[in-house]
This record gives structure tokens, sequence and C-alpha cells, in this order.
């Protein structure tokens, strides 16, 4: 997937668009300043969680899938075919 002129992918946008949205909605309930803190803190949040994540499923997967029986793939090859 290519990423736009600004660095952002499609999700990053509606991530930052869903926050911004939040922020709105919780100004009438607290001072701006707070609900900007909130958003922001909210936004790295998730950031870090979804890069947590997909880092521990690389992690898992480590050369892929085999196409024939759906084994992880290790050094090249499959555990369950190639027993070798």
């Amino acid at each position: 997937m290519q990423p736009s002129r600004l660095g952002f992918e499609k999700r990053e946008i509606i991530l930052v668009l869903g926050i911004l949205l939040l922020m709105i909605g919780m100004i009438s309930f607290m001072a701006p300043l707070y609900a900007a803190a909130i958003a922001i803190a909210l936004y790295f949040g998730i950031r870090v969680f979804v890069g947590r994540r997909k880092r521990q499923i690389q992690n898992e997967m480590g050369g892929g899938v085999c196409a024939t029986c759906g084994g992880k793939i290790v050094n090249n090859k499959c555990s369950n075919c190639n027993l070798t």
C-alpha cells in the first residue's frame, strides 16, 4: 500500500479524524485543554498498541504460512510438511 504525500496511510487518517471527532464531542463535557490532552494521549496509545501488536504477529509468523497445510514456516521449511 502506498502512503500518501503527507506520510499518512489511509487508516491513520481515519484514526486522526475519529480522535478529532471524539475530542469535539468531549469539549461539551470538559475544558478544551483536557479534551485535547485526552485525545492526544488516546492517539499515541492506539499507535503504540497497533505497533506492538504488528511486531508480535510478525514474530509469531516467522517466514510466513505454508500454502499446503497452513503451518508456520521456519528456516524456509514447513514444520508439518517437511519433517526431514
